[in-house]
């Protein structure tokens, strides 16, 4: 139950309606216990003592009983069902907020779906237990243990046989539970599975178009549920007999009540109105233990999707702030690798003993094959993740020893593959600056180059770019990322191959913006374009984790290492290129 005291912190916001309600449901509770106590005193009126004046009485006094029952169980209802989406709301929002407390790591291991899956499917099956349980706890409750001292007092032998059923039916929830539990884990498992697969659909489309590959997405998708079908089907079958069985050992029970009372009235040891008093008693009794061993079900496969949402919850970030952290001051820009190592898997190690400096204003190119560590090193100065030895400082200062919050507002990046909000043109550009006016919007804008087509959209500013920005051609969405990151006003810039994969119109138009967005930062651009190497301070070269020269173009071109190789084959390349689109 440790989860389940969990959720019920979710609850204490809200103790006031809570304790309410709870106030309603047991007026509504004791008055469904009355209610027997006068239907055996009618039925003996009409008879036994055959009086019509106090036959309407006691019919009225039923009828009021009905009605407060009414009143107090509607006002339970309300308040309770409000409190449960109340608190279910400010878990989502609580699970959101801590999702973004987590590190770059936590979304890269793991995909997409199953942490959609966990806020979804898991919450909503706990949004049935969080005020279901002690609501039915404190009703049945009052019913059970009520019930059984007003019987008790009826007639103690009538009431040892019901008293019977009681063990019958915790040994049964008891081993039905415990494998409804395993069940419900195992489906939400595999509900993630298919809603990863959707996920992955929807975002890759073009790509499974262009190859041809909807049957095999049909095919894993319809894999994916049917593995859960089959899941979902055990728990059927043992919810299908769980529930009736129930129903079975508690009519089987009414019924013997039924022939031993009525023997008992025949005999004249009881009147027909206590029998039929009892009837009722027996069945609000029989109620609560039947209530109590499907709840315990419930409970059971809501304890489950509680551990996969906690296990989220208790993650911590492997990047985050110490105790003892502070806001960094405005920077000047300068950077400091000192003997930087990093890895993501203990065995290859992507980053080895690297070491440089870089003098604020300077704009750094990082060059290398692939796979050499150039997105790793710019995501160690993001602060994306952190080194396993080594310091980066900047202006002197360790970034471990500073609050990430205050670092991340004067540092900004212009990715290689830029992904818009699904909102407008305006939402993402003020994106960088909530509140911004829309005059200085529109200057950032103009210095990305991004003004004039912006303004042939059919809604301007307002243009919604849909999905990812898929409405927006790639140099468009470039340089939207580019206007956010000049409205940023950043004072180191990342820029990662950001001209890559772009026509030579966009991509004229873009170094241009990229120009404007460098004058007075210390920049860092990861190199694919030649035009870019040869306009920076410095050149950096990689190779597999190691830092192998250091330079300008001049410098390293005389050397004829690995950047003269690179920059040769990237050289004939180019040659290749301009001719084929001559010829």
């Amino acid at each position: 139950m440790h989860s389940y005291k969990r959720l019920l912190v979710l609850l204490s916001p809200y103790k006031n309606a809570l304790f309410l309600g709870a106030f309603c449901l047991v007026i509504a509770s004791l008055t469904n216990l009355a209610v027997p106590l006068y239907i055996k005193k009618l039925v003996d009126v009409v008879m036994v003592e055959k009086n019509m004046a106090l036959m309407n009485n006691l019919t009225l006094s039923i009828a009021g009983l009905f009605l407060i029952q009414l009143i107090f169980s509607t006002a339970h209802n309300y308040l309770f069902d409000l409190t449960e989406k109340r608190a279910i709301t400010d878990f989502r929002i609580k699970l959101f907020k801590h999702l973004h407390t987590l590190s770059l790591s936590f979304f890269v291991k793991r995909r997409t779906g199953e942490i959609v899956s966990r806020m979804t499917n898991d919450i909503t099956t706990i949004e049935n237990i969080v005020t279901d349980l002690p609501a039915t706890l404190l009703q049945q409750s009052i019913r059970l243990f009520g019930g059984i001292i007003i019987i008790t007092y009826m007639n103690w032998k009538l009431t040892g046989l019901i008293l019977v059923l009681a063990p019958v039916l915790v040994v049964f929830a008891r081993t039905f539970g415990r494998r409804l539990k395993k069940l419900s884990t195992e489906i939400q498992d595999k509900l993630a599975v298919s809603t990863t697969i959707l996920e992955e659909n929807i975002s890759c489309i073009q790509v499974v178009k262009s190859f041809v590959r909807e049957h095999l997405e049909n095919q894993r998708f319809g894999d994916a549920l049917e593995d859960s079908y089959q899941s979902a089907k055990k728990r059927v079958i043992i919810s299908s007999f769980f529930g009736p069985s129930i129903g079975f050992i508690a009519f089987s029970t009414s019924l013997i009540l039924l022939w031993y009372g009525g023997r008992e009235v025949i005999l004249g040891a009881i009147s027909p109105g206590e029998l039929i008093a009892f009837i009722l008693y027996a069945t609000i009794i029989a109620g609560p233990m039947g209530s109590f061993a499907r709840l315990y079900a419930r409970v059971q496969e809501g304890m489950g999707a509680s551990k996969r949402v906690f296990e989220i919850l208790d993650m911590e970030g492997e990047v985050r702030d110490t105790s003892d952290a502070k806001p960094i001051p405005e920077l000047s820009g300068k950077v400091e690798f000192d003997n930087v190592r990093f890895h993501y898997r203990e065995d290859q190690e992507i980053i080895k003993g690297i070491h440089f400096t870089v003098e604020p204003g300077q704009t750094v190119a990082l060059v290398g094959p692939s796979g050499a560590g150039k997105s790793t090193l710019v995501q160690l100065l993001h602060r994306f993740y952190d080194p396993i030895s080594g310091e980066i400082r900047v202006d002197g200062i360790p970034l471990k020893t500073v609050q990430l919050a205050s670092y991340w507002k004067q540092i900004g990046i212009v990715p290689q593959e830029t992904i818009l909000f699904g909102g407008t043109i305006l939402q993402n550009i003020e994106y960088a600056k909530p509140g911004v006016l829309k005059e200085e919007l529109i200057v950032a804008a103009k210095a990305a180059n991004a003004h004039n087509f912006i303004m042939e959209c059919p809604d301007g500013y307002e243009t919604v770019v849909g999905e990812k920005g898929i409405r927006l051609s790639a140099g468009q969405r470039q340089r939207i990322a580019i206007a956010r990151a000049i409205l940023k006003n950043p004072h180191i810039l990342i820029l990662d191959e950001a001209t890559s994969a772009l026509d030579n119109e966009s991509e004229l138009l873009i170094q241009d913006a990229l120009e404007r967005l460098m004058q007075g930062r210390t920049s860092f651009i990861i190199a694919h374009r030649l035009s870019t190497i040869h306009t920076a301070d410095r050149i950096i070269v990689l190779d597999k984790g190691m830092l192998v020269e250091s330079g300008t173009h001049n410098q390293l071109m005389q050397k004829k290492g690995l950047y003269h190789k690179l920059y040769t084959l990237k050289s004939l390349q180019m040659v290749e290129e301009t001719e084929n689109i001559v010829n």
